[in-house]
């Protein structure tokens, strides 16, 4: 498996950017959730608090104007009124309201175990309204309740039971919890349910929509992120790997790339470009140093051989082939070391640098299985790697 560091610089960018964007995606996504499910909330307070409000102004309305007619029509009795238009109301919504109370009167307005915790605390301190979300096990429902508190219209049916209406006495006997109430009483509340399920379908579209096109645009802007990186960055990049593995491998300095900007990347191509003049002009003042230093040894009177560090000849004149009995393309790559006697302790002192910048020694030189004694003058010169050495031989005798 490559390493991170070895793969294309456009993927490692494409990936990082991918990664970037994923993350913001994913951290924008979840903010945006909790967002809608909190404006879906505010949604549902807002609504459950307008239901309330239009059932206890319309249960108040019903007990400041109805006298005696609810004598002949039990359906004009307030709290009968409020629940029927309750009903009507929130018939084609996802809402449930009813009234509830501890001492009620209609079955139906028995409270359930939430409804009862929360009339408890209204006995109290009743605060203006109060909402939870609360699991009932299998699932999760908004809970809104505004507590609703006895008027002096409602006493003429919750009062003691002397002054009730004969229709409320013939229904409820004397001593019934109904009865006795006093104004400023917690009478009971408006209880608003929804199924959060119901709340959270169409959080779901919204989201999935929203996510859809967050999506859409991260890969726009990924896709023209990657164009733009491969066209100004990679390609430049990349052309330029190319053409230095190639300099490299021909040693053609000739070679130029085209500058298409003034930034940072046009930048280094006008410095490689600017390399590249420097080196070609060193080369060619290399090859006419190198051309007058051959001329000139060729018409030396000695023998003269240029080696590197480990003893492979380099430069080889035409007295050196005549000295040493070989041509000079035998010569080249040959190693110095073996034509001299005292090659091995000569080989020692270049490794250890004891060699000064000129020195004069007599050499045996082996010609032809023959020993001949010369005089060598070596010189040292520090080229851009190795050190390269210079012997002149001059024939001394033979022995």
């Amino acid at each position: 498996m490559s390493r991170l560091s070895d793969l294309p610089l456009r993927i490692k960018f494409f990936g990082l950017m991918s990664l970037l964007l994923l993350v913001l995606l994913v951290v924008t996504g979840i903010f945006t959730y909790q967002r809608q499910q909190s404006l879906i909330v505010q949604f549902a307070i807002d609504n459950a608090r307008t239901f309330a409000k239009e059932l206890v102004e319309t249960r108040e309305y019903m007990s400041s104007v109805v006298k005696d007619e609810p004598e002949h029509n039990y359906n004009l009795v307030p709290q009968v009124v409020a629940t029927q238009v309750a009903r009507l109301v929130t018939q084609n919504s996802k809402f449930y309201v009813r009234q509830v109370s501890l001492r009620y009167r209609n079955p139906q307005n028995s409270p359930d175990p939430y409804e009862k915790a929360q009339l408890e605390k209204f006995r109290h301190n009743p605060p203006r309204e109060v909402y939870d979300i609360v699991d009932t096990g299998g699932s999760e429902l908004f809970r809104y309740m505004q507590p609703m508190l006895a008027t002096a219209s409602c006493l003429n049916c919750h009062g003691p039971f002397e002054t009730a209406p004969d229709f409320v006495k013939e229904r409820f006997p004397p001593g019934h919890y109904s009865y006795n109430y006093h104004i400023g009483e917690v009478i009971g509340a408006v209880s608003v349910t929804i199924p959060l399920k119901d709340l959270y379908a169409q959080l779901g579209v919204n989201f999935a929509l929203d996510m859809a096109a967050r999506t859409a645009i991260f890969l726009i802007v990924v896709t023209v992120m990657a164009l733009i990186m491969s066209r100004e960055i990679v390609a430049p990049v990349r052309m330029l790997s190319e053409t230095i593995t190639r300099v490299t491998r021909t040693g053609d300095f000739s070679e130029k790339l085209p500058r298409r900007s003034n930034d940072e990347i046009g930048k280094l191509i006008g410095a490689f470009n600017e390399m590249m003049d420097e080196l070609s002009r060193r080369t060619v003042q290399s090859h006419e140093s190198e051309e007058r230093y051959r001329k000139f040894i060729e018409v030396a009177a000695s023998a003269i051989v240029t080696f590197l560090k480990d003893g492979r000849i380099v430069i080889a004149n035409h007295k050196a082939e005549t000295l040493l009995g070989r041509s000079r393309q035998d010569l080249l790559g040959d190693n110095i070391f073996d034509y001299l006697e005292g090659g091995p302790a000569l080989k020692e002192k270049l490794a250890g640098g004891q060699i000064p910048a000129e020195a004069t020694s007599i050499q045996r030189v082996i010609k032809l299985g023959r020993a001949i004694e010369v005089e060598m003058v070596l010189t040292a010169s520090q080229t851009d790697r190795d050190p390269m050495f210079t012997a002149i031989f001059r024939e001394h005798a033979e022995v």
